[in-house]
């Protein structure tokens, strides 16, 4: 959720002292030719302007009425009019986000090094037979992401019907938290690397185990081998114990309470209620051991984009395995798995330690620090996580998407072209299951779409399920043990006590880790990301959140110390 020839580093206008991003020639990994947000913003003011000047007064509510007798609210105090305290408040907010660096953008320098772009994203573009992009047709989006002009995005040449989902959408603005181009995600894993190997690796045990369920990981031959392939990977950066990957990490996330507990977090398990509406968490699936995408002419149709049908939902289920999850994401509201959590959470967990009105005796929280507060905050964080994600995708990084890489190695192997792919994973275990089942070397999808028409770095689910997330931990107390942990049947038919040893240490902390992860591991077993892509998406979700939270505090008339939480990396902020 990517011009690799420049790196964006930091300049300082000497007249209006704001800090915007150049190009410079990276050293090593190359930086993104990345659109200048404030050039971006100098182009909106003429019309801002005109905008200004149409606008029409209208008549205060009192006009015309006989006013003796009512009384003037003038203020709260002796202190200055609360139009100027909002005043002080939007500017020494805006004051200290222009104060926060802006950080260089670099990506992984695979768009400067290989001139037919076969490191990047290029789907929906126009295609030739063996599936490398039209360089014109590339060269168009270049032009776009580095002008940020419309009709440059308007002239950005398609293969098929499909539209490109929302480019622009990077360079939105919000008047809340960090803008997007203040922050920042590490390069992507090079197309050449062995940490993207052992990523695709996963990716494509990932597809050959979708329909184990995951009380099984280890226990049957499937993930048994993949088990045993991953452990052989020189630079594999998934979970591990002991420094093995075993049945207990197998495609887990990496945050504190992934590895506790049954595979689904309890939040994606637990019945609730919205409102009057009772739910029991059991989802559309679809059909077991069907697989998308695995002959090259479908293939390349999608990589041309060319529309595809929907698949068949053939039943529900409680989520029991990775082909469940996968379809669970593909349908999914941004923040609803996070909303389902804030409303089962509701009335069950305490709340945040830092809350005001635990230590006020007379009055409750509700549009500050209660219900209405998180369930409105979580669309908030959202919104402003997919746009600073979008950010990413577009405007630094454009990195292939695996269903491409895919694409890549069945081209390797066949002879088709001499492509520059880690032997890592082309002598793996995986990538020759795939083929005895499937007859080429191509990454089974679990969609007909392959995916959305976005780069791949980061996702833009991850992003969301770490901002989501971060301001879960911030609301509610992390440290509150959830009482009597459920797990799906095998079948996902039914929910059944989960007896593990481990069933005492489930907290409200880990389960929130692990819905977004389970959010961003879903995709990757979708085969629409990778593990890197997971990761800094929540890491880049997480920064939104508690930027927004940091903005608000100055908000409240409550006597306020803020919210104490643990981030994803295990570290403890107050915010």
């Amino acid at each position: 959720m990517r011009n690799d020839s420049s790196s964006v580093g930091v300049e300082n206008n000497q007249d209006t002292n704001h800090q915007e991003c150049n190009v410079q020639e990276p050293a090593a990994n190359s930086p993104s030719s990345s659109l200048s947000r404030r050039s971006f913003l100098s182009r909106v003011g003429a019309s801002t302007a005109v905008a200004a000047a149409a606008t029409v007064a209208f008549p205060s509510p009192l006009l015309g009425q006989n006013i003796e007798g009512l009384s003037e609210v003038s203020g709260h105090g002796n202190g200055p009019s609360r139009r100027e305290q909002s005043y002080q408040i939007r500017v020494k907010a805006a004051i200290a986000e222009h104060k926060i660096h802006t950080p260089p953008h670099i990506n992984n320098g695979d768009e400067a090094r290989y001139p037919n772009f076969i490191g990047n994203y290029s789907q929906g573009l126009p295609h030739n037979s063996i599936g490398e992009v039209d360089p014109s047709a590339y060269q168009a989006l270049l032009t776009a992401v580095n002008s940020g002009d419309p009709a440059d995005f308007a002239n950005i040449p398609l293969g098929g019907a499909l539209k490109l989902l929302d480019p622009q959408g990077g360079l939105a603005f919000d008047l809340e938290g960090t803008d997007c181009g203040q922050l920042a995600i590490p390069p992507a894993p090079k197309l050449a690397s062995a940490e993207r190997a052992g990523e695709m690796v996963e990716n494509y045990w990932m597809a050959l185990s979708r329909d184990i369920p995951f009380s099984q990981y280890g226990n049957e031959s499937i993930t048994a081998a993949a088990i045993a392939d991953q452990n052989n990977l020189s630079n594999f950066k998934g979970p591990k114990v002991n420094g093995q990957v075993t049945g207990g990490t197998l495609f887990r996330g990496s945050t504190p309470g992934d590895l506790i507990g049954p595979y689904m977090s309890q939040f994606f398990l637990q019945p609730l209620h919205l409102g009057a509406l009772s739910v029991t968490q059991k989802y559309d699936t679809y059909a077991p051991n069907t697989d998308y995408l695995t002959d090259f002419a479908s293939w390349l149709a999608v990589q041309n984009g060319t529309p595809t049908g929907p698949p068949a939902v053939v039943g529900t289920s409680y989520i029991s395995n990775g082909r469940e999850l996968g379809s669970w994401d593909r349908v999914d509201l941004p923040f609803q798995a996070y909303l389902f959590a804030a409303q089962w959470m509701l009335g069950r967990v305490p709340l945040n330690p830092g809350n005001p009105y635990l230590t006020i005796a007379n009055q409750a929280g509700l549009q500050t620090f209660g219900g209405p507060y998180i369930l409105d905050l979580l669309g908030e964080v959202a919104n402003r996580a997919l746009k600073a994600e979008w950010y990413q995708k577009w405007f630094v990084h454009r990195t292939l998407r695996p269903m491409a890489y895919g694409g890549l190695v069945h081209n390797k192997i066949t002879g088709v072209a001499n492509y520059p792919i880690n032997h890592e994973v082309l002598n793996s275990a995986a990538v020759q299951a795939v083929f005895s089942k499937n007859g080429t070397y191509l990454l089974p999808t679990a969609y007909p779409e392959g995916g959305p028409l976005i780069p791949s770095y980061a996702g833009g689910h991850s992003a969301v399920a770490g901002a989501c997330a971060t301001a879960l931990k911030a609301f509610f107390n992390e440290s509150f043990v959830i009482p009597n942990p459920v797990v799906a049947s095998d079948d996902g038919q039914s929910l059944l006590p989960y007896t593990g040893s481990d069933a005492g240490l489930i907290t409200v902390g880990g389960e929130i880790n692990k819905v977004a992860s389970n959010v961003a591991q879903g995709r990757n077993i979708a085969s629409l990301h990778y593990r890197s892509d997971a990761l800094h998406g929540l890491l880049l979700g997480e920064q939104i959140t508690i930027s927004v939270l940091r903005d608000q505090r100055s908000t409240y008339n409550e006597p306020f110390s803020g919210f104490t939480f643990t981030k994803f990396d295990g570290t403890m902020v107050t915010v």
